[in-house]
């Protein structure tokens, strides 16, 4: 009996051993990519049993009791733990986009992250993926602080006006953007779809560039492939529309011929409409001029890598239609990359990046008095679209020579231009002596661009700027070619463990070259510029004449070359404290021999103090980092050859009483200019809490010091002579103080679901503190039509702030104006200027600061969560404190007005805001405040929502990924500006934030998929 008992114990105890056993197996994939992952690490928790997976990402474990804990690590990737509940698993590894270890681009070298003491920003690949932005600098706004973008327009292919840390010259205020190390222009030229980070080098850390990088470093890097992985593809494509997003409130008929009767009856003129029944609604020009646009992208990229080699081969094209025009306005973009690293041998490793980029696009009249927007706005809704089925054209009178139907612009617009560019980067690098590497770079680029303008005779009617009596054909061609050389040795050694020492010395030389062509003839007839005919050019005669000595003022080529050498120093002890500090000398040709060459050194220091003893083991603060940096960095970027006098401009002479075209001398030369230089200087803290909470905050100010602006001079000395300007002079200087903070949030509730939040803000005071020509001030921008400059860079302001009248409201009566200050064809229902000066009239004297188009704060809300087999994101953007100038408002007696016009002075008390209308003389069209409006603005700038196949039906499938996901784009704006848009601007540091008739940011709505295999 006892044996019987015996033995059914040990029978039980096995079954029951048995019983808790499961054979597991499985695949492991990047999550981001769906590629296998070959190599990857897998542990029992709290054993020595494990595996990895093979080179299909498959792994088996026999025997693994039931709910043991499965641990996965692999280089570069999160380390990840699975409970063990079924016998098939399929894991995803997420890139350690965050971890401390991660590698940070610098500048000429990498980094760790948790070692870099600069103030550098990340937006990873992840990021990129989330959003899917047909540009890429819709990744970048409301993701990093301290980085502003704004739409020079919101057409298709426009550039966008990217500034760091706000506007340091009056000049060109882009920063350097380097392409796998190469420069290019803008990030248009570059399919989001084939980054792999983005790095921002936002303070002296920028210096180890030296030239153009004092506003700011944006490093792109390409996506290339892995060692040891098969061939792996990914396929993407969306198709969307676009729509606008808002449309101005206008008059219509019968409010705008009520106005009109009443403008003109103020004045004791005839009722323009004696009889107003029927006008009823009357044309909304905005209707017909906004429509309903496709977008269309699909891109493909190859991956494979062997023992030695990688491969990445991309390519995409992008077809995007204009809410405005329609394929009027259409962009394309052709892109083909290829990326090949190979380790020639185990010491000598060859690196290569090649991208071919094919642009197109079709223009239409942005943002200018008369543009298409402008007369939307401004037509008159009497008027209908077409008349006898032909375009309409505005009345004859009170609509001023600007004004034309924008439906018939749009249909004879015939302006199309395009790109093909080429750019490489190529690298070799030879490691010697265990601790020394010499490295040997060359990039080049190479650009054609042109653009074919066909203007066919046409009579917009009312004696318009935009008719044309002689059909003309315009060719004109730009080709740029820039190479740089980069030679560096570099040393990099630890000793005893805790003294981390790296050293550089490095040496580049750079030319940039353009050449240009420009041919008009008045000799074309035909439709469209597909079946124009072009006959000879007219040299001279009664015909325009074709441009071949100059190129509208300036050069018709230009060289200008860069040489530098630089070192750079950095040392870590045990992970603790940090140094690094930069040394250029660098040489432009834009300078003359006293001035060439310039010395602009920078450094940074850093304390780990994490790794302290007494916050080593602390479960509060898993990380803490303070850094500091302060430099010099050097600029030139102005026109070549500023500081020798040279024959490139125009000047006729009469011989045998016959006019020639001949040469004079160009731009008046100053052989004094030199280097512009800005001072950064960036305190810093980056933590983090619980291994959950990210936070990083700075605080900056930058100083730019002799800056390079124009002079102010007499025309006596032939400054507006043709192809001649004012001199370059260094006279000025600006500061940008402010503070940034960015903080976020990571959790994973369970294996299903995790989330991420992430908040940031800055803050800016822009002030000019010094300009040093004769007047003290430098003017800029335009506003209605004959009027002053209405913008300003002025010491004790900011660079570019809005100068003109300030208004205390309206004249209610006679005895108003009466005990006023002198106020030119003032009455009762006029704006009321104040007498700023207090000398009792009313003049230029009286102008004054009215407003500034720098935000004084911006911020980002990004969050987003996986839940199973469902991905969520969204972000927003916030800019607060900025004015906008309306002057998209024609005030002439027949033109069009916005609704809010209603809302006008009619009599004593009717109204405090809107003046009285009349066809009289007034100053209400004056520039003051009164077109002066808060641009503050709260975006939500997209929401995505995307379902992930399972695993099942992926096998079936033959897919190792497909994702559908649908995104909204601008999908709504909060603000008080009127306008269409209030992300005006045409980036100008004096002159921005001048809305003539913004080209407004579309709202995107598209559907995607994403497939890998």
């Amino acid at each position: 009996m006892k044996k019987t008992i015996t033995l059914l114990l040990f029978f039980l105890m096995g079954f029951s051993v048995y019983s808790q056993t499961i054979n597991v197996k499985g695949v492991v994939k990047d999550a981001k990519t769906g590629d296998p992952l070959p190599g990857v690490s897998i542990l029992i928790k709290g054993t020595t049993i494990g595996t990895q997976t093979d080179f299909d990402g498959l792994f088996s474990l026999q025997k693994v009791e039931s709910n043991a804990i499965l641990v996965f690590n692999y280089l570069g990737f999160s380390s990840k733990e699975v409970a063990v509940t079924k016998e098939s698993m399929d894991i995803s590894l997420k890139e350690a986009a965050e971890s401390l270890d991660e590698i940070v681009v610098i500048g000429y070298g990498t980094q760790r992250k948790k070692e870099v003491t600069g103030a550098v920003s990340i937006v990873s690949s992840a990021t990129i993926e989330d959003l899917k932005p047909t540009r890429i600098e819709q990744a970048l706004q409301g993701q990093v602080a301290g980085v502003n973008i704004t739409q020079s327009s919101g057409s298709p292919g426009a550039a966008s006006n990217i500034r760091i840390r706000g506007v340091s010259t009056n000049g060109d205020s882009r920063p350097l953007i380097l392409l796998d190390g190469r420069r290019i222009e803008d990030l248009s030229v570059v399919n989001p779809s084939d980054i792999e980070s983005i790095n921002i080098l936002k303070d002296a850390t920028a210096g180890i560039y030296g030239v153009q990088a004092a506003n700011g470093v944006i490093l792109v890097k390409t996506k290339s492939g892995r060692k040891n992985t098969p061939v792996k593809s990914t396929l993407n494509m969306k198709l969307g529309f676009q729509q606008t997003t808002n449309e101005i409130q206008l008059l219509n008929a019968t409010e705008y011929a009520l106005l009109a009767n009443e403008a003109f009856a103020a004045n004791g003129e005839a009722l323009p409409f004696p009889n107003i029944s029927g006008l009823g609604q009357g044309t909304n020009w905005q209707n017909a001029v906004f429509q309903t646009a496709p977008l269309f992208s699909i891109d493909y990229t190859l991956n494979k890598g062997t023992e030695k080699s990688t491969y990445s081969l991309g390519l995409s094209t992008l077809s995007q239609d204009g809410i405005v025009g329609k394929s009027k306005a259409n962009f394309n973009r052709r892109n083909v990359r290829f990326n090949f690293d190979t380790d020639i041998t185990d010491k000598l490793k060859f690196s290569s990046s090649t991208i071919y980029t094919n642009t197109n696009k079709k223009n239409l009249i942005e943002n200018a008095l008369g543009s298409i927007l402008f007369n939307a706005i401004n037509m008159p809704a009497t008027t209908p679209v077409y008349t006898n089925g032909e375009f309409s054209r505005p009345p004859g009178v009170g609509t001023g020579i600007e004004v034309a139907n924008p439906l018939a612009q749009i249909d004879n617009a015939e302006n199309r231009s395009w790109v093909n560019k080429i750019s490489g980067n190529y690298r070799l690098n030879y490691q010697f002596l265990d601790y020394f590497s010499a490295e040997a770079r060359f990039q080049a680029n190479y650009s054609l661009a042109s653009s074919n303008t066909y203007n066919k005779e046409y009579n917009y009617g009312n004696g318009s700027v935009f008719n044309v009596d002689q059909p003309t054909f315009v060719d004109y061609q730009q080709s740029y070619y820039d190479h740089i050389f980069d030679a560096l040795l570099k040393y990099e050694r630890v000793y005893n463990d805790v003294h981390d020492v790296k050293a550089m010395l490095g040496m580049s030389a750079s030319k940039t070259m353009g050449r240009f062509k420009t041919i008009l003839t008045s000799e074309a007839s035909g439709n469209n510029l597909k079946d124009v005919l072009i006959g000879d050019p007219v040299l001279n005669g009664d015909g325009l004449e074709i441009f071949k000595n100059n190129n509208g003022g300036s050069n018709l080529s230009f060289d200008s070359r860069l040489l530098s050498y630089f070192g750079r120093f950095q040392y870590a002890y045990d992970g603790k404290y940090l140094v690094s500090a930069v040394l250029r000398r660098d040489g432009s040709s834009n300078f003359g021999p006293k001035n060439k060459f310039g010395f602009f050194p920078t450094a940074s220091i850093g304390w780990v103090a994490s790794e302290e003893d007494f916050l080593e083991e602390s479960d509060f603060i898993s990380f803490l980092k303070l850094r500091a940096s302060y430099g010099i960095i050097g600029n030139d970027r102005i026109p070549g050859f500023r500081f020798v006098s040279i024959l490139n401009g125009e000047a006729e002479y009469v011989f045998n009483n016959e006019l020639a075209i001949g040469i004079a001398p160009g731009p008046i030369a100053n052989p004094e200019i030199k280097w512009e230089q800005q001072k950064p200087l960036d305190i810093g803290i980056d933590a983090e809490f619980f291994n959950k909470v990210n936070i990083t905050a700075d605080y900056f100010k930058k100083t730019t010091e002799d800056l390079l602006v124009s002079a102010q001079t007499s025309g006596i000395i032939g400054v507006a002579a043709p192809g001649s300007s004012v001199p370059v002079i260094n006279a000025g200087t600006v500061v940008n103080e402010g503070f940034e903070f960015s903080i976020g949030y990571k959790e994973s509730i369970s294996e299903d679901f995790n989330f991420n939040i992430n908040y940031n803000f800055t803050t800016l005071n822009n002030e000019v503190t010094f300009v040093g020509n004769s007047t003290g001030i430098i003017e800029g921008g335009s506003f209605g039509v004959g009027q002053e400059p209405p913008s300003r860079m002025e010491a004790g302001f900011p660079i570019g702030y809005f100068y003109g009248y300030q208004t205390n409201g309206l004249f209610q009566t006679q005895s108003d104006v009466d005990a006023h200050a002198t106020q030119t064809n003032a009455a009762p229902g006029d704006l009321r200027f104040v007498d700023t000066n207090n000398d009792g009239v009313i003049d230029e004297d009286d102008r004054t600061y009215i407003g500034d188009p720098i935000a004084d704060f911006t911020m980002g809300l990004n969050l987003s969560f996986n839940y199973k087999r469902l991905d969520f994101n969204a972000y927003a953007f916030a800019s607060l404190g900025n004015e906008i100038v309306r002057n998209y408002e024609r005030n002439l007696p027949l033109t069009n007005r916005p609704a809010y016009y209603l809302d006008r002075w009619t009599g004593p008390n009717t109204s405090n805001s809107f003046p009285r209308v009349t066809t009289g003389a007034t100053g209400n069209a004056l520039f003051s405040d009164f077109y002066v409006e808060d641009g503050s603005f709260l975006r939500l700038q997209s929401v995505q929502l995307g379902y992930s196949v399972g695993q099942k039906t992926l096998e079936k499938l033959q897919f190792d990924k497909v994702r559908f996901y649908v995104t909204g784009s601008n999908l709504f704006t909060l603000t008080k500006y009127r306008g269409f848009d209030p992300t005006t601007s045409n980036g100008a540091p004096i002159g921005g934030g001048i809305d003539q008739g913004f080209y407004p940011s579309p709202k995107t709505f598209e559907f995607g998929i994403n497939v890998n295999f």
